[in-house]
């Protein structure tokens, strides 16, 4: 009887991985989704448009810190020449019924007042809260790559 049962503890932990692995490859692509909602909102340069993909209290931290004025942020990078943004995302893992992390990639694009290319290719990562069927982002840290050493 015994090695029945660790028999198929056995199996059902080889399938653990397969089981999960599906299911991760389904919320990150709801959450590709989520990122081409928020790329289309920056490249409008669509502040509101952005913050209508958090939930209440979300927040972007970034190197200047954290900040629960979404669409307010978006408005300083946008002010300062950030046109165009493409986002990719790299993993998304599930932590509960509900919640949820994600990583990915970041480009953003424009020009400076003086007509000066701007361009930072950066990492991310995102905590998500479903509300209601639809996912939406509690907090996205999001820094530049650090340059290549020397």
């Amino acid at each position: 009887m015994r090695m029945s049962s660790a028999l198929y503890l056995f199996i059902a932990l080889l399938a653990m991985p397969a089981t999960a692995t599906a299911g991760d490859e389904s919320l990150k692509q709801q959450f590709e989704k989520v990122a081409a909602a928020y790329a289309d909102s920056f490249n409008k340069q669509n502040g509101a448009g952005i913050a209508a993909l958090y939930a209440p209290g979300g927040m972007v931290v970034n190197a200047t810190g954290s900040h629960t004025d979404v669409a307010q942020t978006y408005e300083g990078i946008f002010k300062a020449g950030f046109n165009h943004n493409e986002i990719t995302v790299d993993e998304a893992l599930p932590l509960g019924a509900d919640t949820a992390i994600a990583t990915g990639e970041y480009h953003i694009t424009g020009k400076n007042q003086n007509g000066e290319p701007l361009d930072v290719v950066g990492r991310w990562t995102g905590a998500y809260v479903n509300q209601g069927g639809n996912w939406k982002i509690r907090m996205v840290s999001a820094f530049p790559k650090a340059p290549p050493a020397k």
